[in-house]
């Protein structure tokens, strides 16, 4: 067994619980206590935070870890996920899915890349499915892939954009469908990101299907609800009803008042006007393209979504918004983990939970990042002062 002892964290979890130990043996915590007195069989790390904040790590549930793009041509295919960025930016759980491109990526590749990240040392995840209906997979059923690959966590689908499927109501109920059926018969969430794109349609197609068919709103997560005003004031509807919404951090507001939201903007503004804190949540879409069109569609610009948002948005929740730090960690730690079907073991510091943390600096970015129980970085602040210790 190995123990690793973090002495002096100032702890959220995300409540805020105050100045504690926490005593990890393997990849699970085992002990949160003020001035804890460890005697155990075997060798203790210990690693003294000196009271920096120390929070869950974050999760991140919509990242392109085999790439995306290609709206462009070949040439603006994106890269795969690096697992250091994902380290750096103090994500220690992640989803994948794939995108537009369901022609040069696969399932296949992302289920293998899934498995990858799991042996580099964090918590993996992936959605079948993309853009296009009938939806890739692996073993050539949705329901299927949900219930026999242990990696596979639901279906990514899409709607209110040009380069969709344009799937009817009936379509997008059905294949919503199998996800759950899949996910209640190997107890996983089950779960169905939507991309949801400029169309004015919005969400009219997942109200078509809350309304006509047993399937519950939870079971859908709408992403890229900040890309537009009028999505945005249409998602806050949406949650009011029970539903869930998510945020893209890497999309930023423009001068158009009908452009896009910056996240900690949209999510102040979506609390203040009555939307649920537990129905928000937001991601990277990290890796993924961001292509900009022209009004006929054509692609006029792009750029490549990266990681460091997480950590940016949530310091702006703070620090410009004027959060607390547990309302501000909820998007990225607790509601996550239930939209996922992760609750169970992760999004809080807990004993018996993961050994998931991360400790913030006085800028509330990531100093030091423990995943699955092991040491993935350290500050130099810490290493110099010889605060880790064998």
């Amino acid at each position: 067994m190995m123990f690793l002892l973090l002495k002096n964290a100032n702890v959220f979890a995300p409540a805020p619980m105050g100045i504690n130990d926490i005593l990890i043996c393997n990849d699970k915590i085992i002990a949160i206590a003020p001035d804890l007195v460890v005697s155990v069989p075997g060798e203790i790390k210990t690693i003294d935070l000196g009271g920096k904040l120390t929070v869950p790590g974050f999760i991140d549930g919509h990242a392109h870890l085999i790439g995306g793009g290609g709206e462009g041509g070949f040439a603006t295919r994106t890269p795969e996920v690096a697992i250091g960025n994902l380290i750096e930016a103090g994500i220690t759980s992640i989803c994948g899915l794939l995108g537009t491109d369901a022609a040069t990526r696969h399932i296949a590749s992302l289920y293998a890349k899934t498995k990858a990240l799991r042996t580099e040392g964090i918590s993996a995840w992936f959605f079948t499915g993309g853009y296009r209906v009938p939806s890739p997979t692996l073993t050539g059923n949705i329901g299927d892939d949900v219930t026999f690959l242990d990696a596979c966590i639901g279906l990514k689908t899409a709607i209110s954009d040009h380069r969709s499927s344009q799937s009817t109501v009936e379509e997008l109920a059905r294949i919503a469908s199998q996800s759950r059926i899949g996910g209640m018969t190997s107890g996983k969430a089950g779960s169905v990101v939507v991309h949801l794109g400029d169309g004015d349609g919005h969400f009219d197609p997942l109200i078509g299907v809350i309304e006509n068919t047993e399937i519950p709103i939870a079971q859908f997560i709408p992403t890229h609800v900040n890309r537009k005003r009028a999505l945005l004031d249409a998602a806050k509807d949406w949650a009011k009803r029970g539903g869930n919404i998510d945020f893209t951090t890497g999309i930023d507001a423009e001068p158009d008042p009908a452009g896009s939201v910056k996240t900690s903007t949209g999510i102040a503004e979506c609390l203040a006007d009555g939307v649920p804190l537990d129905r928000i949540s937001m991601t990277s879409d990290g890796n993924g393209s961001l292509p900009d069109f022209d009004a006929q569609g054509n692609m006029i610009g792009l750029t490549v979504a990266g990681f460091d948002t997480i950590p940016r948005e949530f310091a702006d929740l703070v620090e410009r918004e004027k959060l607390d730090i547990t309302t501000a960690l909820a998007p990225i730690t607790l509601n996550p983990a239930r939209m996922l079907g992760l609750d169970g073991f992760k999004g809080q510091l807990k004993t018996g939970f993961d050994a998931d943390i991360l400790v913030l600096d006085d800028a509330l970015a990531p100093d030091t990042v423990i995943a699955r129980g092991k040491p993935a970085m350290i500050s130099k602040e810490r290493l110099i002062k010889g605060t880790f210790e064998a």
